[in-house]
C-alpha cells in the first residue's frame, strides 16, 4: 500500500501538546494506520516534535498526545547535543530483530518511573516518512531501544508491561497514583509536569 501525499508541503510551527499519562485510555488502544499524508498530519507531527523537545524526550508516539495513529518521532541525540534532528516513522513495521540486552528506560507517559527492560539489541524497521517515501532503517543500541519503546505505544503497550513481576510490584503504588488521576472520560493529562 502506498500513502497519498498532499500536493503542498506546509511549513508548520509545532505547539506543545499535553502528554497523556498512564491510566489514559488512548495509551492502551492499538493505534490506527495512517491512510493519507496531508497538512493535518504534518501539523500533528510538528506538534509531536515540538512536544518531544520541550519535554526533553528522545521519542514520542502519537497516542502519547492523544492521537490514535501509527506515528512516532525520535531524536536520540537531542539530549546530548541539543541539536534538533527528528526522524518521523509513519506506519512502521519490524523486519527483523537480533540479540537481547537489558537497559534502563523511562517514559514521558510514566513520569519519574524508570526500570530495566529487555529489548532487542538490533532492529530493522520499515516506515514511511512525511513525503510518503518508504524507508528502511537498521539500528542498534539506544536508537534500536527507542524505536521499540515508541513502537510499543502504537500497540497499546507501555514499558512497564515488559518488566518482571518483582520490578513491577515495586512500582505499583506510583503507577496507581497516576492512574487515579484519570477522569470519567478516560483521559489523564500531564498536569503534574506542565511547563
Amino acid at each position: 500500500m502506498s500513502l497519498k501525499k498532499s500536493e503542498q508541503i506546509a511549513d508548520i510551527q509545532g505547539v506543545v501538546l499535553p502528554i497523556r499519562i498512564i491510566g489514559d485510555k488512548v495509551l492502551r488502544r492499538k493505534a490506527e494506520p495512517v491512510t493519507e499524508i496531508n497538512d493535518d498530519l504534518r501539523k500533528i507531527v510538528a506538534d509531536m516534535i515540538e512536544t518531544m523537545y520541550v519535554k526533553d524526550g528522545v521519542g514520542l508516539a502519537a497516542p502519547q498526545v492523544g492521537v490514535s495513529l501509527r506515528i512516532f518521532v525520535i531524536d536520540t541525540e537531542w539530549v546530548a547535543t541539543q541539536q534538533r534532528n527528528p526522524m518521523v516513522f509513519i506506519n512502521p513495521k519490524f523486519i527483523s530483530t537480533e540479540s537481547v540486552e537489558e537497559a534502563e528506560e523511562g517514559c514521558l507517559s510514566l513520569p519519574d518511573i524508570v526500570s530495566e527492560v529487555k529489548r532487542a539489541l538490533k532492529v530493522e524497521i520499515e516506515a514511511y516518512d512525511l513525503e510518503g517515501n518508504l524507508k528502511r532503517y537498521s539500528s542498534e543500541g539506544f536508537f534500536a531501544r527507542a524505536i521499540q519503546h515508541e513502537y510499543d505505544h502504537l500497540d497499546g503497550i507501555v514499558f512497564t508491561d515488559r518488566i518482571g513481576k518483582v520490578k513491577l510490584f515495586r512500582l505499583k503504588n506510583q503507577i496507581k497514583e497516576f492512574e487515579s488521576k484519570t477522569d470519567q472520560n478516560g483521559n489523564n493529562f500531564d498536569y503534574y509536569h506542565s511547563d
